[in-house]
């Protein structure tokens, strides 16, 4: 992976959808898959050998016939198709595994491992296993290539709900069966002034679910700095749940250690509409970040294209849950029939313990396309990742439609323009920012509440004319306000709705961009 950037990695990805085209669903399991001689394995045994290998000096995994991988990039790669009657059957057919071929993103393989009776064996990969066409470059392989990952398929369909494909990436089609943006165990160094690295998962192991879900599912993780093993109890009840233990041994210390890493896409959206760069109303697989802090404040940060790349630091204490959301469900939001990115999942991550002080960081990076994913966010531990450390942390990943439920309001809308009066002259650098709330607490408040106020505050600036009233054409509630920027920086808004003094909202924060190029 050292030789890919963040751009190419997730482009291809992007490309190949994850969701391949299939000829029919087979029923039973090839009787000719064959496997290695079985060894003990425990996740104690798994965490052990990470333990090991980061005691030992980084030996990167060179590709072999890269010449000829290389040249099975996009559609050369989805020629080549994993034959259902080779489906790997995981407990009693509740997870239905197929493989990824290898080519030229991803030249690595990966150790595919069925455990049984406590031994784990190695599923031995054979050029039959795929179809591939008698001119494709993948002829010239040799017969023991192996694989590059691995999806799960909906029992009975041509569909699958979870993929696991370069680096140490994982996705799911989620609640509303669309896939979008990705989660990946770690993001080392995002957005520092040293090269990003990417941990890769190196094997994995599967195993019947321990609660009666669709599998479990563990993972060996490598890199030059970490290494690592992850266990996750995955079950599907319309939300995708990833219960997640995970296991980290630095070989070397980290500057930035960004722990239960979740990466999206946005390119504009209502608040940043595209002037002419594109016919659609909105282009994003994700509209905010959401955060639930370890006091229990509800808080909510539209997300920008920025002209350069910003990273933006939430302070926390033992938080209880964030997650990059896809709130606007609104087909009519997006006009497009053909990603639906209206159906794209929210993931939020769910800590499990107490995670201690730090930060949930929020890595946003300018895009003019919706090929890049250019959203990262993650917690950061305020502890430093030092070489020889020992890290352990657990989490529940969901893949759902929404974040948790609440009672306050939410933000369902942001919007900017032109500050002032319609039909008088428009005072010069003036904003009008416009933030609409719904939700049960919005709802209780009915359209003629009094005593409801817009409590706004900026980082700098001037903030002026300040309301809040009821949405006569809908259930929700407009905070409106102009604000005059103070000069070119960025500035950190901070809005919310409060009823006689006490809240009825989540928080809305937004880093206002007072110089922004055509989207």
């Amino acid at each position: 992976m050292a030789d890919l950037s963040r751009r190419e990695l997730l482009a291809a990805m992007a490309a190949l959808g994850f969701v391949l085209p299939l000829d029919a669903f087979a029923d039973d399991t090839n009787p000719d898959l064959e496997f290695s001689g079985g060894e003990p394995f425990s996740f104690d045994k798994l965490v052990a050998e990470a333990e090991a290998l980061a005691k030992a000096p980084y030996v990167p995994e060179v590709p072999r016939a890269k010449d000829v991988l290389d040249k099975l990039v996009y559609d050369e790669h989805n020629r080549l198709q994993f034959k259902l009657d080779k489906t790997l059957h995981v407990g009693n057919d509740k997870a239905l595994v197929r493989m990824f071929h290898l080519g030229h993103f991803f030249p690595v393989p990966v150790g595919i491992h069925i455990i049984d009776d406590g031994q784990a064996k190695r599923l031995l990969y054979k050029p039959d296993f795929f179809t591939i066409p008698s001119d494709s470059p993948a002829k010239e392989l040799p017969d023991d290539i192996g694989f590059a990952g691995f999806r799960v398929m909906e029992p009975g369909s041509e569909r699958d709900w979870l993929a696991f494909l370069g680096a140490a990436y994982m996705r799911s089609s989620g609640e509303l069966d669309q896939f979008g943006m990705s989660a990946r165990a770690l993001a080392i160094d995002v957005a520092m002034p040293t090269p990003e690295e990417f941990p890769r998962f190196t094997d994995f192991y599967f195993a019947p679910s321990e609660t009666g879900g669709a599998l479990m599912l563990y993972c060996k993780l490598d890199s030059p700095r970490v290494a690592g093993a992850l266990a996750m109890d995955i079950s599907k009840n319309g939300v995708v749940v990833m219960d997640t233990k995970a296991r980290y041994f630095a070989r070397e210390s980290v500057g930035r250690f960004g722990i239960a890493a979740l990466t999206s896409m946005f390119w504009y959206s209502e608040t940043t509409g595209p002037r002419g760069a594109d016919w659609r109303p909105e282009v994003h697989d994700s509209d905010g970040l959401a955060m639930l802090t370890g006091h229990g404040d509800r808080l909510w940060r539209p997300l920008n294209n920025p002209e350069r790349v910003m990273t933006s630091s939430f302070s926390d204490n033992a938080p209880k849950g964030y997650g990059l959301l896809q709130r606007d469900r609104n087909f009519e939001n997006y006009e497009d029939d053909g990603v639906f990115y209206e159906r794209r999942p929210s993931v939020w991550v769910e800590p499990l313990g107490d995670w201690g002080p730090g930060q949930v960081q929020l890595v946003e990076i300018p895009t003019d396309d919706e090929i890049h994913d250019n959203i990262a966010a993650y917690w950061l531990s305020a502890k430093p990742v030092n070489k020889g450390d020992a890290i352990a942390i657990d989490y529940k990943l969901s893949w759902a439609k929404d974040e948790p439920p609440t009672l306050l309001g939410r933000t369902i809308a942001t919007r900017i323009g032109r500050g002032g009066i319609p039909g008088q002259p428009r005072p010069p650098g003036v904003f009008k920012i416009v933030v609409d709330f719904a939700g049960p607490m919005i709802t209780a408040l009915g359209k003629s509440a009094k005593g409801v106020e817009a409590m706004v505050s900026a980082s700098s600036g001037t903030v002026a004319n300040a309301t809040a009233y009821s949405n006569k054409a809908e259930d929700s509630w407009r905070a409106i306000f102009d604000f005059t920027a103070a000069g070119p920086d960025p500035v950190e808004m901070r809005l919310f709705l409060s009823k006689d003094g006490v809240p009825v909202t989540e928080t809305w924060l937004y880093q206002f961009l007072p110089v922004k190029k055509p989207a």
